[in-house]
C-alpha cells in the first residue's frame, strides 16, 4: 500500500492519485481510538459554532458521520437546539439524491447496509439544498486552495450544484489532513467543487480564491 508521502499528483493520473490518497487516509483514521474521536467531535462542534457565518442562519446542511470520520452528531444536535433546521443527506429509491430533516439523535440510523446514517421522515428533493445558509461536507483531505478529497462517489460534487451562490462550504478534517497546497497539493479534477472554509479540531482556515 502506498504511503501518503509517496503520492505525487504531479506524476500520477488524478483518479489514481485520489484512490491511493483515500486508502492512506482511511488506514490512518482507523488508528484513532473511540475516546479521541469523541473529543474531536466536540472540538469540531465548538469550532463551527464560533464561525460568524453561523450567526443568524435558519437552515444548514450537515452530513451524518460514520465511524472514523470527523464526528458531526454533537454539531448537528447543537444547531438543532438553536432552532436551526438541519438538512442531512438521504438516498431515495434508485439511490436518488435527496435530503431529510434532523429531529433527534435517536432517529438517525443506517437504513441499508453500507449507507451513511439517515433521518426518517419526508424525503426532500435535491434542490432543497438551496435553502441551506451553510453546508458542512465530509472530506478525507483538503488543501489550502480548497481542493477537497471526497469518498470517491461524487455525491457531494453533484449535490452542490443546488447551492446558492456565496453560501459557505465547510469541510471537516483532522489536523494532519489539511495540507499546504504549495507543499502537498491534492489532486483535482474539473468536476471537483472547492470548499471555502476548513475546520479542524484545533483551527479554522478560510480559503481565498
Amino acid at each position: 500500500m502506498t504511503p501518503l508521502s509517496h503520492i505525487d499528483p504531479r506524476t500520477m493520473p488524478p483518479a489514481e492519485a485520489k484512490s491511493a490518497w483515500r486508502s492512506a487516509v482511511r488506514r490512518t483514521r482507523l488508528q484513532r481510538g473511540e475516546r479521541r474521536m469523541s473529543e474531536s467531535a466536540e472540538s469540531f462542534r465548538d469550532q463551527v459554532l464560533t464561525l460568524p457565518e453561523v450567526d443568524g442562519i435558519r437552515c444548514v446542511s450537515v452530513y451524518a458521520s460514520r465511524a472514523h470520520e470527523p464526528g458531526t452528531l454533537p454539531l448537528i444536535q447543537a444547531l438543532h437546539d438553536r432552532g436551526i433546521e438541519v438538512l442531512m443527506p438521504r438516498l431515495g429509491d434508485g439511490l436518488v439524491r435527496g435530503w431529510g430533516v434532523f429531529t433527534s439523535a435517536d432517529d438517525i440510523s443506517e437504513r441499508a447496509p453500507g449507507r451513511p446514517p439517515e433521518p426518517s421522515g419526508d424525503f426532500l428533493p435535491s434542490d432543497r439544498l438551496a435553502d441551506a445558509d451553510l453546508i458542512v461536507v465530509p472530506a478525507l483531505g483538503v488543501d489550502t486552495r480548497g481542493t477537497r478529497l471526497g469518498q470517491g462517489a461524487g455525491w457531494y460534487d453533484r449535490a452542490l450544484a443546488d447551492t446558492r451562490p456565496g453560501v459557505p462550504i465547510v469541510a471537516l478534517v483532522f489536523d494532519d489532513e489539511f495540507h499546504d497546497a504549495d507543499v502537498r497539493a491534492l489532486p483535482r479534477e474539473w468536476h471537483d467543487v472547492p470548499v471555502t472554509i476548513v475546520v479542524t479540531p484545533s483551527s479554522v482556515a478560510r480559503i481565498h480564491a
